[in-house]
Order: structure tokens, then sequence, then C-alpha cells
């Protein structure tokens, strides 16, 4: 059974850090697509960063490039999300999702990230 838990959230002050976390059950995280996505109160949920199998590709938003960074232990079955210079903009529960071969697409539960001071 896939299984993906995200943590690392909390509340944090603008221009503080955090750094998410994502663990992969169920499935091996080399045979995956991994990306992380946020959604923001009355707004859709939308793509933050995205990481190919063995880390070849990385994309990111517009809005996060240079703030954020995506990586990947395969060794450890988990995906992580550094953000760094966190603005009041970046508040969303913030979700992981695996695009595995074979399994389809699965999304976590979801972790609460707030900037405010």
């Amino acid at each position: 059974q896939v299984q993906l838990v995200e943590s690392g959230g909390g509340l944090v002050q603008p221009g503080g850090s955090l750094r998410l976390s994502c663990a992969a059950s169920g499935f091996s995280l080399s045979s995956s697509v991994m990306s992380w996505h946020r959604q923001a109160p009355g707004k859709e949920r939308e793509l933050v960063a995205r990481i190919t199998r063995f880390g070849g590709e990385i994309n990111y938003a517009d809005s996060v490039k240079g703030r954020f960074t995506i990586s990947r232990d395969n060794g450890k079955n988990t995906v992580y999300l550094q953000m760094n210079s966190l603005k009041s903009e970046d508040t969303a529960v913030y979700y992981c999702n695996a695009v595995v071969y074979g399994l389809g697409s699965h999304w976590g539960q979801g972790t609460q990230v707030t900037v405010s001071s």
C-alpha cells in the first residue's frame, strides 16, 4: 500500500526556514517522480517543486526559485523540501505527491506551514 507522510511544518517568522520531509512506504522512491505542492486558503493547489527519479531534473515554481530546494534520499525513501527566506505568502498546506511507475499518483495528508510574525 502506497503511503506518504509529511512532517516538518509549523509556525515560523518571515525570513525564517523550515525543512519538510515526506516519508514514503509501499514503493521504492527510485521508481517515482516526486513533487511538493501547496494550497493556500481560497486558492487552487499549485506545484512548488518537482524532482525526477534520480534527481536528474528539478523544477521550481517561479515564486520559490532561489529560496526552496527539493532533494531526495532514495536510500531513506524520503523527499525533502528546504524552505529558506520564508514569506507570508508561503503560508499554505504543503502536500507531497508521488507518481509511481505502474501505481499512479498518490498524495500525502499535508502539513501546515504558517509564516507570520
